[in-house]
């Protein structure tokens, strides 16, 4: 299951709340389509507006800036030409939802795109973040929609190898809350993609072009960022009717 037909998923459309998220779930996928000469399609909700890990060089009130640079500085390295971010929703904290004039504009980018293969965080929200939530529910309300038929929606997900070895050591950054991160026996993985080291080396480059928000984790991991990034897992949501 680890290698990957990069022409199997089709057009590519990812959905996501935040800029990096795309990045951590699924730069490799995105990457290996955008080489095979795919189409990929990336979608972030937010510009990530919602406070700062520091305040002198990063000002909360330039973050939106910041971060928006940063995801296209990282979206350029994986080769990924095309991005929207949705209007009107604004990054408050991981507890507030975002404003719901989102889900009118994923179901208009899902029925522009008509893609093959849909990514996104599953209800859980992969972190529980509310913003997360928020954008698996417009996602997989657009795709029972206006994907078309034959096409596949794919959560976010982890393995249980990955949690039992990974999510002590990431316990002290606050990522996942309670119940989180979701966990999918292996078996049951629709795509567990272990990225070749090319496209590993791009996803690494890209992680790190978002400065403002991986400092800690580098600082912390360094090069074993690369080992926790090396697969991306997601489970099988539906198959939309023909």
């Amino acid at each position: 299951m680890g290698t990957l037909d990069p022409s199997s998923l089709g057009t590519l459309l990812g959905v996501w709340a935040h800029p990096d998220d795309d990045i951590y779930l699924s730069a490799g996928l995105m990457c290996a389509v955008a080489m095979a000469g795919g189409r990929v399609v990336d979608v972030t909700a937010t510009r990530g507006e919602g406070g700062s890990m520091d305040e002198e060089r990063w000002p909360t009130a330039r973050m939106g800036e910041v971060r928006t640079r940063e995801l296209l500085r990282s979206l350029e390295i994986l080769g990924v030409a095309e991005h929207r971010f949705l209007e009107g929703c604004v990054d408050v904290d991981m507890h507030t939802p975002l404003a719901e004039v989102g889900a009118a504009q994923v179901l208009a980018i899902m029925e522009e795109v008509r893609p093959d293969t849909v990514l996104t965080f599953g209800p859980d929200g992969m972190t529980g973040h509310e913003g997360h939530r928020c954008v698996s529910r417009w996602a997989t309300e657009a795709f029972h929609r206006a994907a078309p038929p034959g096409a596949r929606l794919l959560y976010a997900t982890a393995t249980p190898e990955w949690v039992e070895r990974w999510l002590p050591q990431l316990a002290p950054f606050d990522i996942f809350l309670p119940g989180t991160p979701p966990v999918t026996p292996r078996a049951q993985l629709a795509i567990a993609y272990e990225l070749p080291p090319d496209v590993l080396e791009r996803k690494y480059r890209a992680i790190l072009a978002h400065e403002s928000q991986v400092e800690g984790l580098v600082a912390v991991f360094g090069d074993r960022m690369r080992e926790w990034m090396g697969e991306e897992a997601f489970r099988l949501a539906a198959v939309r009717a023909s």
